[in-house]
């Protein structure tokens, strides 16, 4: 099952300063938002949800959704982001990037920006 309740709480640990905003949809879904009103995320509860397999797998539930979000210190946020709940993925394409799994099982990405790309 996925409790929108309590991914939103996760969600709100892992970004500061967002908050919860109420819609008309209805008790099973929760929206939260960043501290300026822009984009937010939503989610809905769903009783018959099964997580999906990253990388995926044929015949498997897929993603549905994959945030990055570009963090400073990447050591530091993962750590945050595991004590928040979060656990690492078994698989981890990148030194500049930590692939992890929310409480759902939904893959998101923690990066600093690419050693190749940084302004010289």
């Amino acid at each position: 099952m996925l409790d929108a309740p309590e991914l939103a709480r996760f969600y709100l640990r892992l970004l500061p300063g967002w908050g919860v905003w109420r819609g008309e949809d209805g008790p099973d879904w929760v929206h939260i938002r960043p501290p300026d009103g822009g984009t937010g995320l939503s989610f809905q509860t769903e009783p018959g949800y099964r997580p999906p397999v990253w990388p995926s797998e044929p015949g498997r539930p897929r993603m549905m959704m994959h945030l990055d979000i570009e963090v400073d210190d990447l050591e530091r946020e993962t750590a945050r982001a595991v004590a928040a709940g979060a656990r690492p993925a078994g698989h981890q394409p990148q030194d500049h990037v930590r692939v992890l799994l929310d409480p759902a099982g939904h893959p998101f990405c923690l990066y600093t920006e690419s050693p190749r790309r940084a302004p010289q």
